[in-house]
């Protein structure tokens, strides 16, 4: 991953040296079990945890003449250890340290994700609590629908990450496996119960089966989590680009004192924040299809699913963690328009209080055919002359003989779309 999207703390998990100290903390788990288990001395195990050491740069000589990663480590820290280096890996196969060490990575990865998530839901219940009653509009096929409000539409937004929080907890756990089986997986050369200890060890399960390798679909699972998280962060981008744009702006990104929008034009503010978030969910969504494609591998293993890894685990964690904490700021910063909101609920006279007359007419006797027949041609001219809905109505001989002056304007009553939005509420973040 490019430095311009990794935080710190991820970006510390995934580099080579964070690498190699997890296959390191794996093997001596290992160790420590054989110990356990009162098959290697105690005290040997208790030195050799003080000796092991590695150089990435020593272990990098190494694999370019034996060309196999696992092998040059344990070559490299064997050096470190000189008879002790009989204790090292007996039993186990290449796979045994990479695969648990993976789900050591992915569990302190995990925790990072869930802090974002539970960071960003609570901005984003901050700023629904906030709007409330802010009233907007309400828009279905990017058409104006009906009256609702500002924190309605935030409340929807902590719905669907919640529900995403819940299920990358699922998905965490789920690869929380980790395996010490040996070559094919059938313990021939090392005791289940060894695994039993060294993943209590290391505070991962152990594998029900593995087939040297830890099956991937629990891997292309957890892909599937973060690629929902990054979907869900590009769809509330894509609303809060749309209602940024010249011809809506009821909200804006927040925009420093000395910022500038464009090389060219002084006067642009543009959503660029937004638009990030959704050019990097492409990438995770693309990311999840390889673990589904890593799935399919030859009989007991092959290592087809291991460059791909190498790539997209690192790069998908790095961004879901980025774009979660931009999210958060852009939620943070929002400036919310609200006499904008307002002026555009009541665009050509009000025409999104079309079935609040229908249903009133339909009231007052008519069918519903006719009564929408009537609302929709008052309703089309107010569009498409740039006139007034409810002036049209007052001069539609149809709508007057059967309602008054009076009743018309209360029909126009926003707070008649706003009635139930505290029973919403209560359900999102009144619990």
């Amino acid at each position: 991953m490019i430095d311009r999207y990794a935080r710190e703390e991820m970006k510390n998990i995934w580099d080579l040296n964070s690498k190699f100290s997890y296959y390191l903390k794996v093997e001596i788990a290992v160790c420590e079990a054989y110990a356990k288990n009162g098959k290697f001395p105690k005290k040997d195990i208790e030195e050799l945890k003080k000796k092991a050491s590695f150089n990435i740069k020593r272990i990098g000589e190494i694999e370019a003449e034996v060309r196999h990663d696992v092998i040059a480590f344990l070559t490299c820290v064997n050096e470190s250890l000189g008879d002790l280096a009989k204790y090292m890996h007996v039993g186990m196969t290449s796979s045994d340290v990479i695969d648990t060490a993976f789900a050591l990575q992915i569990q302190d990865s995990g925790k990072i994700i869930l802090k974002d998530l539970e960071d960003t839901i609570k901005s984003l219940k901050a700023l629904a609590e906030k709007h409330r009653n802010t009233v907007c509009i309400g828009r279905s096929h990017g058409i104006h629908a009906e009256v609702m409000t500002f924190g309605v539409k935030i409340c929807s937004w902590v719905d669907i990450l919640e529900r995403q929080q819940e299920n990358f907890r699922h998905a965490l756990e789920q690869i929380r496996v980790g395996q010490i089986s040996g070559p094919v997986g059938t313990y021939s050369n090392i005791s289940p119960k060894i695994e039993e200890i060294t993943c209590k060890y290391l505070g991962l399960k152990p594998a029900k089966i593995s087939t040297q390798i830890i099956a991937r679909d629990y891997h292309a699972y957890f892909m599937q989590s973060l690629a929902l998280i990054a979907s869900v962060i590009e769809q509330f981008a894509t609303e809060i680009r749309h209602l940024q744009r010249t011809e809506v702006l009821e909200v804006e990104e927040g925009f420093g004192k000395n910022q500038k929008g464009s090389s060219a034009m002084p006067h642009k503010k543009n959503p660029v924040l937004s638009e990030n978030l959704c050019g990097l969910a492409r990438v995770v969504r693309a990311n999840s299809l390889v673990a589904l494609e890593n799935i399919p591998l030859w009989h007991e293993r092959d290592i087809s699913h291991s460059s791909a890894e190498r790539i997209i685990f690192p790069d998908s964690l790095t961004l879901v963690d980025f774009m979660l904490n931009r999210f958060n700021g852009v939620v943070q910063n929002l400036v919310v328009h609200e006499k904008n909101m307002l002026k555009n609920t009541e665009k050509f006279g009000g025409i999104v209080f079309s079935q609040k007359v229908l249903l009133e007419l339909v009231e007052k006797g008519l069918t519903r055919e006719e009564a929408y027949r009537i609302v929709q041609r008052n309703a089309i001219d107010a569009f498409e002359n740039d006139g007034d809905f409810r002036v049209n109505l007052l001069n539609d001989e149809d709508v007057t003989k059967l309602l008054t002056p009076v009743e018309i304007d209360e029909i126009f009553n926003k707070e008649e779309f706003l009635k139930n939005i505290n029973t919403i509420y209560s359900k999102i973040l009144d619990l």
